[in-house]
């Protein structure tokens, strides 16, 4: 059984059923938390889809003894009310254009995240008041229907990444056929162990072969002899 703590803002359930249906481990334990490293930490998981800073790492872990695989990075985002002109537009929103828009909540500036405050601070932009900057997926994921999430074109917003974190001391096979699947691996890859076959599976699967092979034998192949001789010449 891999148990495994995922990010509030990442969707990775096509991760999960996969590992379920190409691994033989046991089966996967999932955990929804804000802060993923919290049950890695803990020991109530083995390994964590985490919330990092791009490029950084969090100040609790260490590359010393931790793993970490970088899996994507996520874009930069703005929550506005839904009657606002730039929900009606739906374009990335420029920099300059929200300047003068009340800030509920911003990112800060080393990429730390604090998600009972966005929440908070989307139920303001959901009362038509102000802006909300956070990575898009979390805004995606946390805000309501009066709520619009867009792409914000500020490069001086820092950005955040999505990374799987485990302990090196507990790296398993479970943990890294998820890496590999997380990754892109084909279900073919060394790195995944497929569903070993019970015995009538195994027997029906060489009946199987057997059969088409019989078959194939048993098809006539093209005889020279049987087409139609060509009369000899006087």
């Amino acid at each position: 059984m891999l148990r495994l703590s995922f990010a509030t803002g990442t969707e990775p359930g096509k991760w999960f059923e996969r590992f379920r249906r190409a691994t033989d481990h046991g089966g996967l334990e999932t955990i929804d938390a804000d802060d993923a490293l919290g049950p890695l930490l803990s020991g109530d998981v083995d390994v964590a889809l985490a919330r990092l800073p791009q490029g950084g790492i969090d100040k609790r872990i260490s590359e010393d003894t931790t793993h970490i695989v970088r899996l994507y990075t996520e874009a930069r985002g703005v929550a506005v009310p839904k009657d606002s002109v730039f929900a009606e537009l739906g374009e990335a929103v420029d920099p300059r254009d929200i300047a003068d828009e009340y800030l509920n909540y911003r990112i800060g500036p080393d990429a730390s995240l604090d998600i009972d405050e966005i929440r908070a601070g989307l139920q303001v932009v959901a009362a038509n008041v102000g802006i909300v900057i956070a990575p898009r997926p979390l805004l995606k994921v946390l805000s309501k229907k009066q709520v619009v999430p867009l792409e914000l074109k500020d490069p001086q917003v820092p950005q955040t990444e999505i990374a799987l974190v485990w302990l090196k001391e507990n790296d398993s096979e479970a943990i890294q056929d998820f890496v590999g699947i997380a990754k892109g691996r084909t279900l073919n890859s060394s790195r995944h162990e497929a569903p070993k076959k019970t015995a009538r599976e195994k027997a029906k699967a060489k009946q199987a072969r057997r059969s088409a092979r019989a078959k194939t034998g048993t098809q006539k192949s093209p005889n020279r002899s049987s087409q139609p001789r060509k009369g000899r010449r006087g």
